[in-house]
């Protein structure tokens, strides 16, 4: 089935009164696993790669959103690429070319207002783009 968007799938499940589950990936073995577990659910399912994972992989997207997006192409349900918690602007920007059709987009870190500032750059950079965006601008603790 062709990669999905998040848009989409979140579209498709608020209709349906319904949620979308979204789970971490680390390696491609994480991918196969979660593509294979929404497959026997017969549930769509967001594959998320965050900064922390593309910093395992020394600073290098693409590579494993590659793999993922091929795990997306090949499964039976519909899958997307969710690229998570990202604090750096510059691997945001790098989403669209890598496969990511959403991002959750951290300034956290930042007093509010500039928070709030680079938030309002990275949500009209994205929907330049057709990147769905969702952002942090409180800060949860952990």
């Amino acid at each position: 089935m062709p990669i999905a968007t998040t848009g989409d799938l979140i579209a498709e499940a608020a209709a349906q009164h319904r949620a979308v589950a979204a789970f971490n990936v680390i390696t491609l073995e994480h991918a196969e696993a979660i593509a294979e577990g929404a497959e026997a659910a017969g549930s769509p399912v967001i594959l998320q790669i965050s900064e922390n994972a593309v910093a395992y992989h020394r600073g290098r997207p693409r590579p494993l959103a590659r793999a993922a997006a091929e795990v997306a192409d090949q499964s039976a349900v519909p899958v997307s690429l969710h690229l998570d918690h990202v604090q750096s602007t510059e691997l945001l920007h790098r989403a669209a070319d890598c496969g990511f059709s959403s991002a959750m987009f951290d300034a956290a870190r930042l007093p509010y207002t500039e928070n709030l500032a680079a938030t309002r750059a990275a949500v009209v950079w994205a929907h330049e783009r057709g990147l769905w965006l969702e952002a942090e601008l409180g800060q949860v603790g952990g």
